[in-house]
């Protein structure tokens, strides 16, 4: 334990000259100890905050939670961040990436005054201090962790390796940002992370704030070394420098080394990000000279205790968490504890009144430049709405529903040109999407815009320049990543990808659905745009990729999540996707996930009826059943076919079609589920039926057969709670894939229209002419399928070619 700048644990270091006079190392090393001193008093204590009496075991929380190790190097980092932004008014926004580090930032904002700012209960006095330790990790308080209830925070944590996209995303299109993300060694392993360092091929400074990367090497993380941490300056300046960054070493562990070395390395960065943009703005070409990056070495655990029990800590993996954790029932530990908190010298931190000395609280920046207030963590300046245009100028002319066929996404990617056209002076929306935005037949784009790429470029590119703002990048979790840190603050995007490969991220989705939960509990919190997912090169049509392209395993992992944050789409046709588009790049607060496919399916819905279908979330498709040609007095059917998905709805129309035609006195009933979460009685979604509006669509007895997009469990998932769910068949997905043809998926999955049909004829009550002959020729064609697909390598013509027509009774 040695926070003295009398210290004399030395490393060797670089040369350095010094910004700072002693005075002011004095002052910001006090300032440091008050906010080390405020993260293992939230770390330990639930009284005696200030240590004005003697310490008790009883005033130890009885639960010790939290993380020390990480939590020196975070507020050294801030109390520094402080000093630049004071001397220079920059704008920056604290990133702190490793998992725990939430007592030191909450340490931090308390002392700079935007945590009571924002929680008046949490005073800048001795009763505040007491809320402060108190909630800390306990029942009804905080978490450990910096998170939505976090000032200043626009990520979370608790889940590794997101931090450096984040940051990314934060400063697109936001030329004043400096974003100073701190990265912990062992976040530095994850795959995300490593990922995350080719920012600077993405970032162009004419347009763009700027990343300051801090990548602190403590050297462990809980349990053992970490790799980085046990390289040489050498190999990981290398590894930065290969990324485009030009990294620098601030290292020690005498903190009259570290604070000089550490102001000078910021004030440089700081002039290095301002000569690179300065520069590439008053050029006509983006230039980009290597960004600065900080590698920042200090012991873990820095100025906790020594050794405890005669066992090494600071400087070890076991300073990671709570290096004395037998406080309550060791005298020894006891005693240890209330020398580490004096060490700090809190006495001289704070006055009587519990306030932090005028000395110290002058340190801090004030107004918004206090990166606890900073706008751009709470969804940013007031921000434009987003400009779309009306839906007429994309809308398919559809004259007999299901006659056409067309590609279903491509009118999305004329629709999301005229946003990038009608933001251009004020730009606040991007695409991103990993090297498909082609293949999803959203190239629309490029009419306007290119694939953003600060490397050099070459003859042969395609629509591919610094200023392009379709952001393509063969990761998923940047894609997701850079969008999250894009949308918390403020602005608008859309994320388009391979539905099978959006469980890389599907990690990242469920964070994220967690952040917004929390957010919207908090009412200092401002909405922020939607993380909006287009799922598109779906299970049944990727026959042409195999069976690992074929997942739709998305849709259950959202299913899985808070009903108040998430939104699932299933448009079966190009009008259908384009309300459900307008709706979700306008709406705030919600995990969005739209899935549909990308090539040619029928169309069925002109405008106005889709806009209502989108609306209604499910509604009937009377124009495809028979129940209201009967002569009967109350028209109610015999089977109710119903289907969620554009592969599904193609499929179950093919089988009310073969249904009327074979079976005419059997009446048919055919429901559209655009929206998943309709199916959920009212108390498990906002979006569910009412009971009575429920029966109305699929009636109160009737046998459902529905085809489904995905895994049969997500539909029979969402029934739960509504009446007799039993009545309920559904197909769907069933993990049976392959490299084959189109209509092969769904017969290997028994989701074909003749399975279909099949089914139906099972469930249907009473004896139908007819039924018979259509049932030996379902068999029949699923027969002749596998024979022809085998010898002719593609699907059969009258499956290819079918659309639907009014069935000749």
């Amino acid at each position: 334990m040695n926070n003295s700048l009398d210290g004399t644990k030395n490393m060797p270091s670089q040369d350095h000259r010094s910004p700072l006079e002693p005075g002011e190392i004095k002052l910001l090393n006090r300032y440091w100890d008050a906010a080390n001193y405020l993260t293992v008093a939230q770390i330990y204590l639930q009284e005696n905050a200030l240590l004005r009496t003697p310490l008790l075991p009883e005033q130890i929380k009885p639960r010790l939670l939290g993380h020390w190790g990480t939590s020196p190097g975070l507020s050294l980092i801030y109390v520094h961040l402080n000093r630049l932004i004071r001397k220079t008014g920059a704008k920056i926004l604290y990133m702190a990436g490793p998992g725990h580090g939430g007592p030191a930032v909450i340490a931090n904002l308390y002392l700079e005054g935007t945590y009571s700012q924002i929680y008046p209960e949490v005073s800048q006095d001795n009763a505040g201090l007491r809320r402060l330790i108190r909630q800390f990790s306990t029942p009804g308080g905080i978490p450990s962790h910096v998170g939505p209830p976090t000032p200043g925070s626009i990520h979370e944590g608790g889940e590794l390796g997101y931090s450096l996209a984040h940051a990314t995303g934060a400063v697109m299109d936001n030329p004043e940002l400096i974003v100073a993300c701190i990265i912990g060694d062992g976040e530095a392993e994850t795959a995300p992370l490593e990922g995350a360092w080719k920012a600077p091929s993405f970032l162009n400074p004419q347009r763009d704030g700027a990343v300051l990367p801090i990548l602190h090497l403590n050297g462990y993380k809980i349990s053992g070394p970490t790799v980085l941490g046990r390289q040489s300056d050498e190999q990981v300046i290398a590894l930065l420098r290969a990324h485009g960054w030009d990294p620098v070493i601030v290292s020690g562990e005498d903190p009259a080394v570290v604070h000089p070395q550490l102001a000078q390395a910021l004030e440089n960065a700081h002039t290095q990000i301002l000569r690179i943009q300065d520069q590439s703005r008053r050029q006509t070409v983006a230039h980009c000279a290597p960004w600065p990056a900080i590698i920042l070495r200090t012991p873990k655990g820095w100025t906790g205790p020594d050794t405890v029990d005669g066992i090494q800590i600071e400087g070890t993996f076991r300073a990671h968490q709570v290096p004395l954790a037998a406080v309550r029932e060791n005298p020894a530990h006891l005693a240890q504890l209330e020398a580490w908190l004096h060490s700090y010298q809190p006495d001289t931190l704070f006055d009587a009144q519990g306030t932090l000395v005028p000395e110290l609280a002058a340190l801090a920046p004030s107004g918004q430049l206090r990166m606890g207030a900073n706008p751009w963590a709470n969804g940013g300046p007031e921000i434009a709405p987003l400009p779309l245009r009306p839906l007429e100028n994309y809308a398919l002319e559809v004259g007999v529903p299901g006659s056409t066929k067309h590609e279903t996404t491509r009118v999305l990617g004329e629709f999301l040109r005229d946003i990038y056209t009608d933001t251009s002076e004020d730009p606040r929306f991007r695409l991103f999407s990993p090297d498909e935005t082609n293949s999803n037949r959203l190239g629309a784009v490029f009419e306007v815009t290119d694939r953003c790429l600060m490397e050099p470029l070459q003859g042969g590119d395609d629509h591919l320049s610094p200023d392009g703002r379709v952001m393509e990048v063969l990761s998923e979790h940047l894609c997701q990543g850079w969008l999250e840190g894009y949308v918390l603050t403020g602005r608008y995007g859309l994320f388009a990808t391979y539905e099978a490969f959006a469980m890389v991220s599907a990690s990242m989705t469920i964070q994220h659905t967690k952040w917004l939960q929390h957010a919207r509990e908090l009412p200092w919190r401002v909405p922020v745009p939607s993380l909006n997912i287009l799922l598109t090169s779906t299970c049944w049509r990727n026959d042409h990729n195999g069976f690992s392209h074929q997942g739709p395993g998305l849709i259950d992992t959202v299913l899985s999540l808070s009903g108040s944050v998430i939104r699932i789409y299933l448009p079966p046709d190009s009008n259908t996707l384009l309300a459900a588009a307008e709706h979700v790049l306008l709406s705030k607060d919600y995990v969005n996930l739209v899935v549909v496919d990308k090539q040619a399916h029928p169309q069925y819905l002109n405008l106005e009826d889709a806009r209502k279908h989108a609306a209604a979330g499910a509604s009937i498709w009377h124009w495809a059943g028979n129940e209201n040609s009967s002569e009967t007095a109350i028209a109610m059917p015999d089977i109710v076919m119903a289907c969620a998905g554009d592969v599904p709805t193609e499929e179950t129309l093919a089988a009310a079609w073969l249904i009327q035609r074979y079976i005419p006195a059997l009446r048919v009933r055919v429901v559209n589920v655009m929206d998943l979460l309709v199916l959920p009685p009212t108390d498990t979604h906002p979006h569910g039926l009412s009971d009575p509006d429920f029966e109305l669509l699929f009636t109160a007895n009737r046998e459902v057969i529905v085809a489904f997009h995905g895994y049969a469990r997500a539909f029979h998932q969402l029934l739960h709670g509504r009446a007799n769910p039993g009545r309920f068949h559904v197909r769907g997905y069933n993990e049976q894939g392959t490299t084959t043809t189109p209509f092969d998926m769904v017969v290997l999955n028994k989701m074909s229209r003749y399975h279909l049909t099949l089914e139906a004829l099972h469930r249907v009550s009473g004896e139908f002419e007819g039924a018979q002959e259509l049932a030996e020729h379902c068999k029949h064609m699923l027969a002749r399928h596998e024979a022809y697909i085998h010898e002719h390598l593609e699907d059969m013509p009258e499956i290819r070619d079918w659309l639907w027509s009014p069935p000749e009774l």
